[in-house]
């Protein structure tokens, strides 16, 4: 009885352990949280000082100011960040010099297109 007690115990630990795990971003790497609906976003560290970015961390203080609840909040809609990452791992070279004025247009000549 207390054996299977005690494996039942040690079988719980190891779920929570695998959970916790599965929210630390690995090394190298940062969680972003994107939107009204902060939907997690785990990117490279160095893509923040990519102009596109910094552009978006203003943003983000003139929008939220330095205290935020819980993470770092990029105040953008979660499909064009979607696409700016698709394009950044892309082609990294290319498109890293651009800026969020940049990326917005090339998105939107895109959608006429």
């Amino acid at each position: 009885m207390k054996t299977t007690n005690m494996i039942c115990k040690i079988v719980r630990l190891k779920q929570l352990v695998q959970r916790w795990r599965r929210h630390i971003p690995p090394s190298g790497s940062l969680v972003v949280y994107v939107g009204n609906e902060r939907r997690r976003f785990v990117i490279p560290t160095h893509f923040i000082n990519l102009p596109v970015f910094v552009s978006l961390l203003n943003k983000a203080e003139e929008e939220f100011g330095f205290q935020t609840n819980g993470g770092l909040v990029l105040p953008c809609d979660v499909g064009f960040f979607k696409m700016l990452l698709s394009i950044l791992e892309r082609d990294e070279r290319r498109f890293g010099s651009l800026d969020l004025d940049d990326f917005t247009k090339m998105f939107s000549d895109l959608a006429v297109e």
